[in-house]
């Protein structure tokens, strides 16, 4: 039986997420994941100098649906009373906070916050406490290993976390020199849970349900986070949650691709606009084909579509074969 996990005052139906990715988990792509079984989906980063100066774009990040919940709203920013205010503004949107504490973006660093956090415990440590003083909701924050190789910042960081009042943990075991490059460690995942009480979300090579499953054995987590396993393979969840209850995994049919694919554009087209529609699902189309015989040649051609109903007819045409 698939076992629940809770954070805080949340208790969610199994132990696997959707990770927050920018430019990626938009409304449309949440529903896809939680239609696979996806217990908890989490918004894009949302700047909290974007919320606090009343950002209508940033906003626009935390729309939702009754069928998006719970929702995990991801905040981003380094200073620690911008972002209880931001937790405080977006308390109504969703059922989850969480702190990026791990984005090794350049862009992101260069501001001071994501992953450059963790060369500064003290300010992590006020950021959290501030946040959670302003905020009764479910609060977590998203690390890695440190800032280079070897500085092994994330137990410290996590400790802190703890103390200062977060509910969970995740952990994506990279340093951000590491960028996306080599091997996630996943024994510093199991480092970490035996070094807290409080849930510790494993995160990092989660490509298959293969893989979700054999992290939870092998690092004792409480759950995980899937991040680019989930592009164009919303079946991840379903699959993942199959094995962990039993059963086995089954690899979609051309039929079920295709049915998938258009599901994934009728939610664009309704949310956001048949436009926006067709520029997302380009990118969207081209994960969903990763692997297939003439993936690289439907690619170049979705590209060139610029009208939903041709969009749809080649879709019909690669994923029937």
């Amino acid at each position: 039986m698939q076992k629940t996990v809770a954070i805080g005052s949340l208790t969610l139906k199994n132990r696997v997420f959707l990770a927050p990715m920018a430019g990626i988990t938009n409304l449309p792509m949440r529903l896809m994941a939680r239609e696979q079984g996806a217990a908890l989906t989490f918004t894009e980063m949302v700047s909290v100098n974007g919320l606090t100066r009343e950002g209508k774009k940033s906003f626009e990040l935390l729309k939702s649906t009754p069928a998006d919940r719970p929702l995990g709203m991801q905040l981003f920013g380094d200073d620690a009373q911008l972002l209880a205010e931001a937790a405080r503004l977006v308390e109504g949107y969703g059922e989850l906070i969480d702190i990026n504490m791990g984005c090794p973006v350049r862009k992101v660093v260069g501001t001071g916050a994501g992953s450059a956090l963790l060369k500064d415990p003290l300010k992590v440590a006020d950021i959290v406490r501030c946040v959670r003083r302003a905020t009764k909701l479910p609060f977590t924050v998203k690390i890695r290993t440190g800032w280079v190789c070897g500085d092994d910042a994330f137990l410290e960081i996590g400790r802190i976390a703890q103390e200062e009042g977060c509910d969970a943990v995740t952990l994506h075991p990279r340093s951000r020199a590491q960028m996306f490059e080599g091997r996630a460690d996943w024994s510093r995942i199991a480092e970490l849970k035996r070094a807290l009480d409080i849930p510790v979300i494993g995160s990092g090579d989660l490509f298959n349900a293969d893989d979700v499953a054999a992290m939870l054995k092998e690092t004792g987590c409480d759950a995980v986070m899937v991040a680019r396993g989930a592009m164009g393979n919303p079946w991840i969840f379903r699959d993942a949650l199959a094995l962990l209850a039993g059963g086995e995994a089954s690899a979609p049919g051309a039929r079920e691709r295709l049915a998938v694919c258009r599901r994934h554009l009728a939610l664009f087209s309704e949310l956001e606009g048949e436009r926006i529609a067709l520029m997302e699902m380009r990118k969207h189309l081209s994960w969903y084909a990763k692997g297939l015989p003439g993936a690289a040649q439907f690619r170049a051609a979705i590209n060139r579509i610029e009208d939903c109903a041709e969009l749809v007819r080649a879709m019909e045409e690669f994923f029937h074969g």
